[in-house]
This record gives structure tokens, C-alpha cells and sequence, in this order.
């Protein structure tokens, strides 16, 4: 039964990779943050916040549920094959895969992270401080593989790919009492960003140098916060998208900030959600017919273990659905995001 899954996945792979004509811009693509971009680390740890199950994966070559929280690719599966890599970024922790692999494409993100370490601890997943201590071990392994010329090229001609945040209000400030008894809001904010920094300043102090970092998406329009708007049932959080706009403001200062601190260093910032707001608002216009729910269930909340199997109602087709689940966008909508990032990625670091 497994071989019958594997194969046709790893036949999809080779063959793309194969045929691709274009020439990798860029040796490695490493990627770091929450559920945007795990691509199954999170199969490997005792915890809620995963979704190594069906109907996660059913587009996904083989139709296999790998861990992404999505029913195919995720963005740094489409920047990989855009930069003439893999198309696929295989997590770190998954046994299938050997340095050979990672030595192109690695993810150490972990679903259910976020700048703050205690958000990680409410789902028991991994922190960015593990993630780090993942980079690590990837390097030491990379230097064994390649040598230590050759791997600390790759280390420092990598693109790296930051994705985190959003449940660090979602999931956390908004949901326990403990960081709202500390922080206002702008002050959370400003303490995210103070760990964003620090941690961009520990990855950097290990050798990266190219960095996309990701912004806030406009987390209130995301179905499970329509579901959650009581002031107005069904419709997007202006209050929550507020937030998001607001912190992705000072992350953009912190960008300039860190470019001028750190020589060598370049990062692109990547503004989700403007590209996600312009699938919602004009949906049509992409292709889509739904924006308002997902595609999994109901698509008022499930997400995760409430997006499985037996979950009734699940649509026939999420290439008509912007969001997969609750929380998470299609396949598609991970490709049309993704495409139109790619000039952008390719001018800042060609």
C-alpha cells in the first residue's frame, strides 16, 4: 500500500525536476516559520497542530498527505521550482529524505509557531530557537556531505524564506489571558518584532545573507475569523486586518533597520496581504468562486483534526475555493501568490 503512494510522488518529482529547463538562480532554498510553509516537521511531535491525514495532500502528487496545511504545494514548493529547484521543500524531520535532499531544500518550520516562544508552547510545537538549533545541526551534516567550501556556499548563497506571526495574535493574544495582561497591542508588537530581529540577527550570525521575509496576511478575513465576527457575522475583521497592516509597517522599518545593522545582508519583504487581500476582494478575477468559506467541511472552521475524512460537505473541486481550510489558502491560491512574488524574489537576489 505505501509503495503504491511513494512511488507516483517521487516519479513527479524526478520528472520535474528533470525537465526543467530553467538554471537554479539560487543552491538551496531554507525556509523557516509556522504553518504557511511546514511542510510536515510538525508529523514528528506529539501535537494537535497537525495534518498528516486525508483530505490534506489530495492534490499533492500521489495524493498524499504529507503535513502541509493545504490539499497540495505550499509557497516554497512554487519558489523552489521557479529558482529551478526541486519542486517540492521537504521538511528536516521527515526520515524519507537524507542531505542529499536538503542540500537543495530544507524546511525546519514547525505549524503552530510564532515569534513568540510561549505561542509555540500552547500546541507543543517547535519554537523559532529549535528551528535555529535545527539550522544548525543541517549545517554541521552539510559540511560532512559537501565539504566545507562547497556547504558554506550554499549556506550563504541560499534563499531564505521567513513565514511566521500570524498565530502569534490568532492563536495566542487574542485567545489567552497572559500576553493581553502584559502587552497592549502595539506593545506586543513591538515585542514580536524585537524577536523577529533577534532572530534574524542569530540566522544571519550562522551565514544567511538572503532573506524574504513574509509579512502578516489579513488574518481577519480568514474564515474562521468570519466565523468568529460577531459585530458582523460572516463578514472580514477590519480590527484584526488593522493589526496586521499596522504590524506589517514595522516590519518594514525593521527591514531597513537590519539591513543597515547587518553588512551583506539583503532582505525582500514580502507583502502577503496585499496579494491574499486581491484573491479575496475580486476572486473572480483569479478564477475562484468562493472566497468567503473554504473548501474543507463547512469551511466556517475546520482546520486541522476538524478537517478529515469523514468532515461532510467537502467540496469536489478546491481549485474553485481560495482558502482549503479555515485558516489555510488552496493549492492554487498558494501558486497564484507565489507567481506573483517569483519577479520580485528573482530581481533581489539574481
Amino acid at each position: 500500500m505505501a509503495s503504491s503512494i511513494i512511488i507516483p510522488w517521487i516519479f513527479y518529482i524526478q520528472i520535474l525536476a528533470i525537465s526543467s529547463k530553467a538554471i537554479a538562480a539560487v543552491p538551496a532554498i531554507i525556509v523557516f516559520g509556522d504553518s504557511s510553509i511546514d511542510s510536515g516537521n510538525n508529523n514528528y511531535l506529539p501535537t494537535l497542530a497537525k495534518c498528516n491525514f486525508e483530505p490534506y495532500g489530495r492534490d499533492f502528487p500521489g495524493g498524499t498527505p504529507t503535513g502541509r496545511f493545504c490539499n497540495g504545494r505550499l509557497p516554497p514548493d512554487f519558489v523552489s521550482e521557479g529558482f529551478g529547484l526541486k519542486p517540492i521543500i521537504p521538511a528536516y524531520l521527515d526520515p524519507t529524505f537524507s542531505i542529499s535532499d536538503f542540500a537543495t531544500g530544507v524546511c525546519f518550520g514547525s505549524s503552530g509557531s510564532g515569534y513568540d516562544n510561549s505561542t509555540a508552547a500552547i500546541l507543543k510545537v517547535f519554537p523559532l530557537w529549535k528551528q535555529v538549533e535545527f539550522f544548525k545541526d543541517y549545517q554541521t551534516k552539510l559540511r560532512a556531505y559537501l565539504g566545507d567550501e562547497k556547504a558554506n556556499e550554499v549556506i550563504s548563497e541560499a534563499l531564505y524564506i521567513i513565514s511566521v506571526g500570524t498565530n502569534d495574535f490568532l492563536i495566542n493574544y487574542y485567545n489567552f489571558p497572559q500576553r493581553r495582561a502584559q502587552f497592549t497591542i502595539p506593545k506586543y508588537e513591538d515585542f514580536l518584532i524585537g524577536n523577529a530581529e533577534d532572530f534574524i540577527r542569530k540566522i544571519y550570525s550562522l551565514g544567511a545573507r538572503k532573506l524574504s521575509l513574509t509579512g502578516l496576511p489579513p488574518m481577519g478575513c480568514l474564515p474562521l475569523q468570519r466565523t468568529l465576527n460577531l459585530k458582523i457575522p460572516h463578514s472580514c475583521s477590519e480590527e484584526r486586518n488593522i493589526v496586521a497592516l499596522k504590524f506589517n509597517e514595522k516590519l518594514k522599518v525593521s527591514v531597513v533597520k537590519l539591513t543597515i545593522e547587518l553588512p551583506g545582508l539583503e532582505v525582500l519583504y514580502t507583502d502577503v496581504y496585499e496579494l491574499l487581500s486581491q484573491l479575496i476582494t475580486q476572486p473572480s478575477q483569479y478564477g475562484f468562486e468562493v472566497a468567503e468559506t473554504a473548501c474543507c467541511g463547512t469551511g466556517l472552521f475546520e482546520t486541522g483534526i476538524l478537517c478529515n475524512r469523514l468532515t461532510p460537505y467537502t467540496c469536489l473541486d478546491a481549485d474553485k475555493y481560495v482558502f482549503w481550510d479555515a485558516f489555510h489558502p488552496s493549492e492554487r491560491a498558494n501558486k497564484i501568490m507565489s507567481d506573483e512574488m517569483l519577479p520580485s524574489l528573482k530581481l533581489a537576489f539574481l
